[in-house]
This record gives structure tokens, sequence and C-alpha cells, in this order.
């Protein structure tokens, strides 16, 4: 066998091949078998029938036929790596010239990681916000968690703001009252918001027994999106109430013995909370600039395949568990299709950059994933996925997601050496050492690669 190859663009190659005809006995041999086992032929047994016998009843064009969709593979992957050619997705093959008894002759485009020079990157400087936490953020907290310790207690007066009511609903649309439009016993509290547009109003001022009807457009069920007339009728008013702020509450509400125990612990979590997400965002504004840096081609046929990929996951997935569409999806955020699909495109554009520039820092630093570092992502994905990491790591394995895996820490691990060489400043103007805190700067590295790049996985694998 005999190849070449030609440079199409940075991101594409034609590989031509030359296949000497003897070189195809072996899949001859097997087509000649395979149709053995299809056919039945009288005088012969099924699997005896001769070679001529064969080329005679079928034609021999059947045989070559079946002999090349067998060699093609083979011959293929002999020619790329002989190349060494590092080659992404399927390559579109044209069977140039096949001259029975003589050659066979044929092409094969396919995609290839473009070469990409990584340059230095230690000069990128970026700015994260500073962990501050004010003693509101504390009060705040800590007022949410007695917040969790409220008790509620029947009173015979008018709703106020706050109070839990219990209430029966009906709603119609155009004066017919909707199947699923019926509903006994809510428990709701007034502020929340977690029901209907207009409900607030409606219920305020009324006491048990009391009812009212308003005008609002249907959040969900068989008439989503429709306006409603929606009458209410309260069935129990109720009061909520806060347990004091003392340390009675902080040793109900917690381990600790008092309210400034407890609040010193609020202000610790609020602190180690900033800090992950200054770490996370040290990671994403340095990757910002790195890609800045270098220049990257995409592959025309990788990014059709990327965008199509986040298509349908938004909308067969994402979207489909919210109960929503993409027309419904684009109302609600304000965008036309034009602009939905420009954002799109821009964000498979930078998570195959961000793949290709990762990956060629994991070659140059000669980065390795050990099993604990392994281990340790997939507990973080399985956690971030709802999954157990029992379940998690079997579906991984079922799937052939191993790699996939590996990747993302690989690349991790590739993002962290450049946001220790960057100089990282708060908004105070001081420098901020990652280092203080290396587990967590390595859980964020690993969030970043992967929500930049994970999907365009499986298609550079191929």
């Amino acid at each position: 066998m005999k190849s070449a190859v030609e440079t199409l663009n940075p991101t594409r190659v034609r590989l031509s091949i030359e296949v000497p005809f003897e070189e195809l006995k072996d899949s001859l041999d097997a087509a000649y078998k395979k149709i053995n086992q299809q056919v039945t032929v009288k005088g012969f047994r099924k699997g005896k029938i001769p070679a001529r016998v064969i080329d005679q009843r079928f034609g021999r064009g059947a045989v070559l036929e079946e002999a090349v969709n067998d060699a093609l593979p083979k011959f293929y992957t002999e020619a790329v790596n002989e190349a060494e050619l590092n080659v992404l997705g399927q390559p579109e093959v044209d069977i140039t010239e096949l001259k029975d008894g003589e050659t066979l002759n044929f092409t094969a485009e396919v995609d290839v990681r473009p070469e990409i020079e990584i340059p230095d990157y230690s000069g990128i400087e970026v700015e994260v916000d500073a962990i501050e936490v004010s003693d509101e953020d504390v009060d705040k907290s800590v007022e949410q968690l007695r917040e969790r310790f409220a008790s509620t207690s029947p009173v015979e007066r008018a709703a106020e703001d706050g109070d839990v009511v219990t209430i029966d609903l009906e709603a119609k649309v155009d004066g017919e009252v909707l199947e699923d439009g019926v509903a006994s016993g809510v428990s709701y509290t007034i502020g929340s918001g977690e029901l209907l547009e207009g409900i607030d109003d409606a219920v305020k001022g009324l006491e048990a027994g009391g009812e009212a009807t308003f005008t609002s457009e249907l959040k969900g069920g068989s008439a989503e999106g429709k306006e409603a007339e929606v009458t209410v009728k309260v069935t129990q008013v109720a009061a909520r109430e806060l347990p004091s702020l003392d340390d009675e509450f902080a040793q109900l509400a917690s381990e600790f013995d008092t309210l400034d125990e407890l609040k010193a612990d609020s202000r610790k979590r609020l602190e180690n909370m900033k800090q992950y997400d200054q770490a996370t965002q040290a990671q994403e504004r340095v990757l910002e600039k790195l890609l800045e840096l270098v220049e990257v081609p995409v592959p025309e046929k990788l990014l059709e395949d990327e965008v199509k990929t986040r298509k349908h996951n938004l909308e067969h997935h994402q979207l489909g568990q919210m109960g929503l569409d993409l027309e419904k999806y684009l109302e609600i955020q304000g965008k036309t299709v034009e602009e939905f699909d420009a954002e799109t495109a821009e964000q498979a554009v930078k998570g195959i950059k961000t793949q290709f520039v990762l990956d060629e820092l994991v070659n140059k630093e000669k980065l390795n994933v050990n099993q604990e570092e392994l281990t340790e992502h997939l507990m973080r994905r399985a956690q971030s996925s709802g999954m157990s990491p029992d379940q998690f790591a079997q579906a991984v394995v079922e799937g052939g997601q191993v790699p996939m895996l590996v990747g993302e820490v690989a690349r991790g691990k590739a993002l962290a050496v450049v946001v220790e060489a960057a100089t990282v400043k708060d908004t105070n103007g001081e420098i901020v050492d990652l280092e203080d805190d290396e587990d967590e700067s390595a859980a964020a590295g690993e969030t970043v690669e992967a929500d930049a790049s994970a999907e365009a996985e499986d298609k550079n694998e191929a």
C-alpha cells in the first residue's frame, strides 16, 4: 500500500491511497465466505459454493464491493498511522479507481487537529472579586436559617404579607372551568411569588371563608400561557412565628451552643463560598486571556456537529425537563432564532478552541492523571449530576466515557498551570494566592474546562 497526504487547509487533509490487488486477498476471501453463508445454489451444500459459481450467479462486482467495504477501514487506518495524523470524526471516502486483479485507489478527506503554538503565558494578568463578607451578609444567612425554623398558628383576622394561607383555586378560560384548573387545600405564603401573578393582592385582606377573583397568565397545564379568570377562596389564615435570635435558637438550629458561634460559622461558610467563586472566576478569566493569545483554526465540520449537539441537548434534555420548547424558551429569554444561533456558534467555537489549546498544554507540560485525581473528579461529577458515585461510575464505564473524564481532569490541570503562572489580583489590588486552597482551585479548573469543552469530546475522540 502507498499513501500520500495533501493539506487542504490547516484543519483538513486529503489522503490518496493505492492498494495493490494482492493486498485485497484476505478481504476477497472473507467476501466469498460471507456470500456463501447468505445464498443457496442448487447442487451445492450451503457454504461450499465455489468462487467461480458465485461470480457467475451473483456477479464478480458484488464480491468486489463486499471486499472493498471490508478493506477500506483497515487501509485508511494504516495510512493515518503512517502519516501520524490526529484525525477528527469520520472521513469522506471516494473510490477513484478499482481494476479487478490490478489495483484499488481511493481518497479520504478528513478533519485533523490543527497545529497550535502555545506562546508565553506568564504575563497574563486578571482581576477578580475580593473576598468580602459583611455583617449584613452574615445576618441574612442567619435569617434564612431562622426562616426554616418558623412555626405557624391559625389566626382569626385578615391575611397579611408573610402569612401562610390555605386556599382553593378554580381557573376558567373563555368562561369554561379547566379540567386541570381546580385545586384544593393549597398552602401558600403571601409574598413568596410561588404561585400565580396577582394572587398576593387577591388574598391580602381576606379572612377565612373569603374569596376573590383575578386575572392571570397560567404558568403550566393544558392552557399554559393563556389568560385565565382565577377564583381563590381562603379556608385558613395562619401567622408565621420566627424563633428568637438567641443562644437557644443556635442550639436548636445547629451544633453550636451560642448565637455568636453560629454567626462565626456562617461567616466562615460564606467566605469559603466566595473563595470558590473567586477561584472559578480566576480560571475563567485566565482562560479567556489565554485563548486571545493563541491562533486556533476551527474545523468547519466539527463546528457544525458541535452546534447541532448543543442545540439537541438543549431542546431534548434541558428544556424537556422544564416543560419548555425552543420557541417558548427564546420568548422567555427575549432572543430571536438568529441571536440564539449566533450565541450557540460562539459558545461552540470557544469550547473547541479551549479543548485544542488545553490538550496542547497537556502534551507540552507532560501532564498525567492518576487514579486518585480521576476518582475525585468522578465524585464531583456524580454529585453535580444528582447520581450516586457508583451509579455515575457505572454509566461512565458502560458509555465508554472514561477517556472523556480523564481528558477533563488533564485539561483542568493544564489550566491550573496557566493560572499559577498568571498574576491574579482582586478588586482591592491585592495579589490572590489560589494555592491557599488547592482543592477548591483544582475543582474550579475542572468545572470551567468541562463547561467550556466537554461536549466536543466525543467528536474529537472519534
